[in-house]
């Protein structure tokens, strides 16, 4: 394995750590600063936006720097951003930091799948996204950590404020790696990057498609992760413990997932592997809905993550086979900006409509956009293996 992808690595790692800090910290910063319970949602919808914004943006500052220099400055803004929240003297104080630490996670996660999706087969991009699992599990393993030993909260983000640095050093230091570091046993690169907008990105044969998909993967794992352990509670009479419990495990469920489904696509391609982890989302919904005893509903919540594991890093390795490599990266940072806007708006959304309907609606509403996921895909399929390929930008 090359020095090159082991950084990649330890930078998806970094990706996931600050991913999951705030709701973890969020108790102790609300009872520090005063701040109202609301006002972690419209922090981490701060974050959001900017993330969104970044990844819209990220084709045309990647084309112009390259996706070596635009992540080492990326991390250093979500140091920056970290070390911020470390000494925040007011909540005012971290919406300032959320825009910084939001514009940096974009602009690392639209870089980095391209690249890896241009230059590394499809186990890697499956591995990498377990490391992100891993991240965003130690993230709030090391601010519990801070907490429980009487350290508080801002020693957690001023741990990781330090992990980020040191990834910054070590990019800068490795800069030059990037231009040469494909794997050997990639497809060599079959021209330059053309740089294209996101308006000429959309009008591509079967882009709309795609971001269809993207839509609703993200949908389907967002409100799955928020919402299965208040449908556990409420409607099968889950303990708020036990209820926790089963939502660790879909999370889980994805990281495993993820790492058995790099093992799985040495053999099996792409377009497969996303049918088969969509197929089993199905099962795993309709396993919920069905009237059976509570320990299918845990069951077919876990189906669901394993499902969904291999799915998203499945789809971005794609993206260069299904419209070229020389736009992929206008395609990718629009897959992400809009997998970004279907998990924010999704899983709040589903919390409008549960109030209206009931929780019952939940199972539902996770079939409904699997479904949608399904179907965008498989006439995406469809239409490319007719030959409705993309054209370039030069054609």
């Amino acid at each position: 394995m090359k020095i090159l992808l082991v950084i990649i690595y330890l930078a998806f790692i970094s990706l996931g750590l600050p991913d999951s800090l705030l709701g973890s910290a969020w108790p102790a910063i609300r009872a520090e600063l005063g701040a109202p319970v609301p006002t972690a949602g419209w922090l981490a919808m701060t974050i959001s936006v900017c993330t969104i914004i970044s990844s819209l943006f990220s084709n045309r500052i990647i084309t112009r720097f390259k996706t070596g220099k635009v992540t080492v400055v990326s991390v250093a803004m979500t140091a920056v951003a970290l070390l911020g929240f470390a000494y925040a003297p007011s909540v005012w104080f971290l919406f300032l930091m959320a825009v910084p630490l939001g514009l940096g996670a974009g602009s690392i996660d639209a870089g980095l799948n391209n690249y890896v999706a241009l230059h590394y087969e499809s186990s890697h991009m499956n591995w990498l996204h377990s490391f992100w699992g891993i991240g965003a599990t130690v993230g709030p393993m090391i601010m519990a950590y801070h907490i429980a030993a009487q350290n508080g909260w801002r020693y957690g983000y001023l741990t990781i404020s330090i992990i980020q640095a040191v990834l910054v050093a070590v990019l800068f230091a490795t800069l030059g790696l990037w231009e040469n570091g494909a794997d050997s046993s990639s497809p060599a690169d079959d021209g330059k990057t053309v740089y294209i907008t996101n308006r000429e990105a959309l009008r591509l044969p079967n882009a709309g498609l795609a971001m269809l998909g993207f839509i609703f993967f993200s949908a389907t794992e967002s409100t799955t992760g928020l919402w299965c352990s208040s449908y556990l509670s409420l409607y099968h009479g889950f303990s708020a413990a036990d209820a926790a419990t089963v939502a660790s495990c879909f999370y889980g469920g994805i990281t495993v997932g993820r790492l058995i489904s790099g093992f799985i696509s040495m053999k099996v391609k792409s377009p497969l592997l996303i049918r088969w982890g969509q197929l089993t989302c199905v099962a795993g919904a309709l396993l919920i809905i069905l009237p059976l005893p509570a320990v299918f509903s845990v069951i077919g919540i876990v189906m669901i993550g394993l499902g969904t594991a291999p799915v998203f890093p499945a789809m971005l390795h794609e993206t260069p086979n299904r419209f070229g490599r020389d736009v992929s990266q206008a395609i990718v940072g629009l897959e992400m900006a809009v997998a970004y806007i279907g998990g924010t708006v999704s899983a709040p959304l589903f919390g409008q409509l549960a109030a209206f309907i009931g929780i019952r609606l939940f199972p539902y509403y996770i079939l409904a956009c699997v479904l949608v996921m399904l179907i965008a895909s498989e006439l995406l399929q469809k239409r490319i293996g007719r030959g409705e390929i993309c054209k370039n930008a030069n054609e």
